[in-house]
C-alpha cells in the first residue's frame, strides 16, 4: 500500500491521521486500517481473491494487509493516533516488543497509542475466587491458552500453519506499563472505553471488547524526532 494513501481526517482545525492495526472486520473509512490475517492477504490477490471473496470472514475494502511486527506500510512520524484491539496478546514476547518500537516510530511527537487486550490479572483473580471443580478449564478457555482439541488432516495443518487464534503472551497492567516505558512511551495509564474525549475513537472502540479487559493509553514523547 502506498504511504500516500494514508487517510487524513479533519478534526477541529488540524488534519489528523488515524491508523488501526489488527482491524479485523472493523474498518471505518475515516481510519487507515490494517490486518495481518492470511485470509485477508489471500482475498487481496487478483485471481484467488475473487474465488475467496465469498468465503467468510469477508474483510471490508477499507482494511488492507499490514503486519505491525514487520512494519506497517506507513511513513515514519506520520500518525496522530494508533489503535489496536485484542492484537498484542497474539504476539510472542519478542514480537510484542518489536511491535511497540514500530508503533512509536510511526507516531508524531505527542501522538497517542491506545489499545485493549485481555487482562491476565482479572482472569487469574476470577480463577482463584472460583470454587468450581472445573475452574481451571474455564480459566484456560477465557485466556485462550492450551489446546482443547487438535484438528487433524489437511485442514488442521493449514489452521496450525496460518491461524493465529491462540494467545502467545498474556499481560497485566504492571507488565504492560513496563514494556511501554521501555519502548519509549510516556504518560502511560490505564484506559477505559470512551475516556479519550476523541470522537474518532468511538468508531473503533467496541464495548464488548473492553469489558473486563485491560485498556492502555500512552504517548510518544513530545520532544522525540522519530
Amino acid at each position: 500500500m502506498d504511504v500516500d494513501r494514508v487517510s487524513n481526517t479533519t478534526y477541529g482545525i488540524w488534519r489528523m491521521t488515524y491508523v488501526q492495526f489488527g482491524a479485523g472486520l472493523c474498518g471505518p473509512t475515516e481510519w487507515t486500517n490494517f490486518d495481518a490475517s492470511p485470509t485477508l492477504r489471500l482475498q487481496r490477490m487478483p485471481v484467488l481473491g475473487r474465488a475467496l471473496g465469498r468465503v467468510p470472514p469477508r474483510f471490508p475494502k477499507s482494511v488492507s494487509y499490514g503486519d505491525v511486527v514487520r512494519g506497517l506500510p506507513v511513513a515514519a512520524v506520520s500518525c496522530d493516533v494508533i489503535y489496536s484491539s485484542h492484537v498484542l496478546e497474539h504476539l510472542a514476547l519478542d514480537d510484542l516488543n518489536q511491535a511497540l518500537r514500530n508503533t512509536l516510530r510511526l507516531l508524531k511527537p505527542g501522538g497517542v497509542f491506545r489499545f485493549v487486550l485481555p487482562d491476565m490479572e482479572y482472569l487469574a483473580s476470577e480463577y482463584l475466587k472460583s470454587t468450581d471443580d472445573n475452574a481451571v478449564h474455564e480459566f484456560m478457555r477465557k485466556a485462550h491458552l492450551g489446546v482443547a482439541s487438535r484438528k487433524r488432516g489437511l485442514g488442521g495443518l493449514l489452521r496450525n500453519s496460518f491461524g493465529n487464534s491462540s494467545h502467545l503472551w498474556m499481560w497485566d497492567y504492571k507488565a504492560m506499563r513496563s514494556a511501554l516505558i521501555n519502548a519509549g512511551f510516556v504518560n502511560v495509564r490505564r484506559a477505559y472505553i470512551g475516556d479519550s474525549n476523541d470522537p474518532m475513537l468511538d468508531l473503533v472502540e467496541e464495548r464488548g471488547r473492553w469489558e473486563n479487559c485491560l485498556g492502555m493509553h500512552c504517548n510518544k514523547p513530545e520532544s522525540s524526532g522519530g
